[in-house]
């Protein structure tokens, strides 16, 4: 029984570290965001990288906090096109876009500070 209870904590805790994020980039989405001069923050990341997850629980509480601001994300072993459309060859990359042209790209950044920043100006 106590083989059993370590077993079901571990899978618990598994799932309690891994990346809940699923690919929200749509193409569509992007340019109609783009035509219409909004923020669009994209986030590069894959399912086994820390910096990634530190990043994503970032990126998530900045999206609850700016409603004004799209935010689009997309694994990056699994979406090769999306990272070659975009130009994105790193797991880690956050990409700002403010009235249709990038103005930020940052690989492995997990500061929260800084990336609040970035979406604000």
């Amino acid at each position: 029984m106590k083989k059993v209870l370590i077993i079901i904590f571990v899978l618990f805790t598994m799932q309690a570290f891994a990346v809940d994020k699923s690919t929200t980039f749509n193409n569509d989405i992007f340019q109609k965001a783009q035509l219409e001069g909004k923020t669009v923050v994209i986030n590069s990341w894959n399912e086994t990288c820390t910096t990634c997850k530190a990043q994503i629980k970032i990126l998530d509480q900045a999206q609850n906090e700016f409603k004004n601001i799209i935010f689009l994300s997309f694994e990056q072993t699994k979406d090769k096109d999306i990272a070659k459309q975009l130009g994105i060859d790193y797991w880690t990359t956050i990409v700002v876009y403010k009235n249709n042209k990038e103005v930020y790209r940052s690989i492995g950044e997990t500061n929260k500070a800084k990336i609040y920043e970035l979406i604000k100006s």
